[in-house]
């Protein structure tokens, strides 16, 4: 089967590539191989409030554009100190400025994040990565959801050289790390991200064992 990664970042693709590796019945495509040009439109399609609804509207709308079964994922960080931000709008917490976009817009949502947090104290920077995956099939069924979630502090200042985003500043409690500090295998093991696609792999396993 053939499973359409609705994504233009090449850091997700990677994760969820690595994440996917040991289901070797999918086949996976990227929007590059199934010819899928960027389009403004785009930039408009997670206009909602919840990463479950942003999910879905992804996958339904590449859904269209290539008739494939469609994963697409909406995932950012929560910091309860900010009162969940910036949620949704991980990718857009920055003040908005002309031409910086990609690693650029990162370090500035890192930047952002960490001055919001400037007069918090280190026990108070509770946070939470969350990824949530929509995987549409077929337009006249309801699209499945996975959600990962992993637990964490923000760390006043950035640890690590791997990762991106915020992982720099995303401390993993359990295993005394930041997200960037971890191998990507490490960070693939625990991560919002790997169980909320491990969920989407053994939904798979789950429909193959049925039929």
């Amino acid at each position: 089967m053939k499973l359409l990664l609705a994504t233009r970042s090449t850091h997700k693709l990677r994760e969820i590539r690595a994440i996917l590796r040991d289901e070797p019945e999918i086949e996976l495509v990227d929007l590059n191989a199934a010819a899928v040009p960027v389009s403004g439109d785009e930039d408009l399609i997670e206009a909602f409030d919840t990463f479950e609804a942003n999910a879905v509207a992804k996958a339904i709308y590449f859904h269209r554009k290539t008739g494939l079964p469609t994963a697409a994922d909406d995932s950012g960080i929560v910091v309860d100190a900010l009162g969940g931000a910036p949620g949704v709008r991980s990718k857009r917490f920055a003040p908005v400025r002309d031409g910086v976009a990609g690693e650029a817009r990162d370090r500035e949502n890192l930047e952002h994040l960490l001055r919001r947090l400037s007069t918090v104290t280190l026990a108070e920077r509770t946070a939470r990565y969350v990824c949530v995956v929509a995987l549409v099939t077929d337009q006249d069924h309801e699209p499945g959801i996975f959600r990962g979630t992993v637990e964490g502090l923000i760390l006043g200042h950035p640890q690590g050289k791997g990762g991106f985003g915020y992982d720099p500043v995303f401390y993993h409690r359990g295993l005394g790390r930041t997200f960037a500090e971890f191998a990507p295998e490490e960070k693939d093991a625990v991560s919002h991200r790997g169980i909320a696609f491990r969920e989407l792999t053994r939904h798979f396993s789950e429909v193959r064992e049925g039929s």
